[in-house]
């Protein structure tokens, strides 16, 4: 999995109650390709146990810098590292990193460390909010660490909710590749990226939609993400939420879909179509909700198109922007991709058919075919939607380039 595949990450646990995650973050680092060396505070040893974290990387962990064997393992274990992260990161931790303490294996192998630096804060938001943890997170960020800012949220039993939880492993994990990611054409670039399917009301508990889960356009919004884009995510109904940072707009009806894009376009670079809005719309929606009455046939409903957010948004697109379609057809789909892509002023479309097994909508993985302005055509087999979505972003980065 891109960019972990073959990297070395160093994992730091301390003793807070948040390091159970920990073991599912070592997880996802080794799942994702990564090779993962844990390195244990003794205090994180009085809530987990090193054999747990040996079972989901298979490698030893460490955590004495003392005795026969481990003399420089502070030394190997920051030069082979890729990348190093502590999470998670106690106030006592995060107080001894920002002074220069060696007291141990993992402050030690800290300061011999020079790849880059990601610590994960976990507390009590009262201890987040001492005015010396700010300090030290100061003096951490200022030396070009990054400190993670912990979410709101519950914390130990009794003391109710607020700053200071850890981070759920695979936000963080969203952050580890966005450090590792290499420097490409998508960095510091505005994108815009719509899924999920919109709704449009029959009456005030019926509506017309589509089975868009929104998981292709919410890959790719994490892909842009973590290449360093800045990345807006227009969302309708999606079920999946996105892993990474960026912006989230929730938007409802293809109307407010199509105003959110619409604005946004002006200062775009990229903007990825890969929603589901709905192609018709009730002309008259009821204010009530329609009775079923015995003997009656329903009334008809008319149906009226809706706005075409790709096409009507012709004339609001950046000079030079990157502009992607998606087509879910069940037919004819490179006849049908191509009429779009040309209708619609595209740059590239992503074509897939809505009946073939493992891809379409609900599914994790998908099949499809890219197709260019320039009569190109690339087909892509089946794999995960997160793959596919770094197939896509590739070829975005290749239009960048080209222009």
């Amino acid at each position: 999995m891109r960019p972990f595949d073959g990297r070395r990450v160093l994992l730091g646990v301390t003793g807070g109650i948040a390091s159970y995650k920990s073991v599912v973050l070592a997880r996802l680092l080794t799942q994702a390709g990564a090779e993962v060396d844990v390195v244990m505070t003794r205090a994180a040893q009085e809530f987990v146990g090193a054999i747990t974290f040996e079972a989901v990387t298979g490698r030893r962990s460490y955590s004495e810098i003392f005795g026969a064997g481990n003399a420089l393992d502070h030394i190997r274990l920051a030069r082979e590292a890729s990348l190093f992260v502590v999470a998670p990161a106690t106030a006592d931790f995060l107080a001894r990193a920002a002074h220069g303490h060696a007291d141990d294996l993992l402050t030690a192998s800290l300061l011999a460390n020079t790849a880059p630096v990601v610590l994960v804060p976990a507390m009590n938001d009262r201890m987040w909010a001492n005015s010396q943890t700010a300090r030290n997170v100061k003096l951490l960020r200022d030396a070009g660490i990054t400190v993670l800012d912990p979410e709101e949220g519950p914390l130990a039993a009794g003391e109710g909710s607020g700053p200071g939880r850890m981070p759920e492993p695979e936000t963080i994990l969203a952050h580890l590749g966005r450090t590792l990611e290499p420097p490409g054409p998508l960095r510091g670039r505005r994108v815009v990226v719509t899924a999920g399917a919109t709704r449009e009301s029959i009456d005030p508990v019926r509506f017309i939609s589509n089975h868009s889960t929104g998981r292709m356009g919410v890959a790719i919004t994490d892909a842009a993400w973590r290449r360093g884009a800045d990345v807006l995510l227009v969302a309708a109904h999606v079920q999946v939420k996105p892993s990474g940072g960026g912006a989230v707009e929730m938007v409802d009806t293809v109307a407010e879909m199509h105003y959110a894009v619409e604005r946004a376009l002006h200062e775009a670079d990229v903007l990825v179509m890969a929603a589901a809005p709905a192609d018709f719309r009730p002309a008259a929606p009821s204010g009530s909700k329609i009775k079923k009455k015995a003997g009656d046939d329903p009334a008809p409903i008319i149906l009226t198109r809706t706005e075409d957010v790709l096409h009507s948004t012709i004339g609001s697109r950046k000079k030079g922007a990157v502009i992607v379609g998606f087509a879910l057809e069940t037919e004819d789909l490179i006849a049908n991709g191509v009429a779009k892509l040309e209708q619609k002023a595209l740059d590239m479309i992503v074509v897939n058919s809505a009946v073939e097994e493992g891809a379409g909508f609900g599914s994790d993985t998908n099949r499809v075919f890219i197709l260019t302005r320039n009569g190109e055509r690339e087909d892509v087999p089946l794999m995960a939607k997160s793959d596919l979505a770094d197939v896509i972003l590739d070829r975005v980065e290749m239009l960048i380039d080209g222009r």
